[in-house]
């Protein structure tokens, strides 16, 4: 729990706020990249180290008719980390150079502008069900939570430091996946994804599935 609130809250109280720009104006934004870098790591093995000693204390227990399904939404949260993080985006850190070009969200950003936090989000939710125990509701609960938390945050950076040439961006692209799309804001245009992408993904959910029970101790396909 302690491990939990000490990683949310480094990304609400010093990534999420005006603190971020006063740390910046002092130490530059490569010191506070550093800094920050440095603190997420020093916090997810504190959760990771956590998680593995605590104590089993079941809430309603592993459910065999959910994974099936757990194995879709995996792969699903796959693509969207893999094609997010190899998509050009605004979001990402030194990225504002994609804020002026003719279209500013293509691909996976006609989708959602924060694809990775989805997948993220996704990710936590589905090992909470699946895992069923009090470790995990912390774990992937609190991840989850910051995965939701995040694009708000994101965003109100960029818009406080870019403006117009943000907000250009932000009024043809959603948090919520597909909602720009539906609202007429946008279109869905699946040549622009790029297979490549698309490939790896699915190689590194494949792989992942193959390692999971010699990374973590379970075996998602049986």
């Amino acid at each position: 729990m302690l491990a939990s609130a000490f990683f949310i809250g480094i990304h609400l109280v010093i990534s999420g706020t005006t603190l971020r720009d006063r740390f910046v104006a002092v130490i530059g934004e490569g010191g506070f990249l550093g800094f920050f870098s440095l603190l997420s790591i020093l916090g997810m093995i504190w959760l990771v180290r956590g998680y593995a000693g605590a104590p089993l204390v079941s809430l309603w227990g592993p459910l065999p008719w959910f994974r099936p399904i757990a194995l879709v939404l995996m792969l699903i949260a796959f693509l969207l980390v893999v094609v997010g993080l190899t998509t050009p985006t605004p979001t990402a850190v030194a990225g504002e150079s994609n804020l002026d070009r003719a279209e500013p969200a293509t691909g996976i950003l006609r989708v959602s502008r924060h694809p990775f936090l989805c997948g993220v989000a996704l990710w936590g939710i589905t090992h909470l069900i699946a895992n069923g125990d009090l470790a995990s509701l912390i774990l992937f609960g609190g991840l989850t939570i910051l995965a939701a938390i995040g694009p708000r945050m994101i965003d109100g950076k960029r818009r406080r430091r870019f403006g117009d040439r943000w907000e250009r961006f932000a009024a043809v692209t959603s948090v919520v996946p597909f909602a720009a799309i539906v609202q007429g804001r946008n279109e869905l245009r699946l040549a622009e994804i790029g297979a490549v992408r698309v490939v790896l993904g699915v190689v590194l959910y494949v792989v992942f599935v193959w390692l999971h029970p010699l990374l973590f101790g379970t075996a998602p396909l049986f």
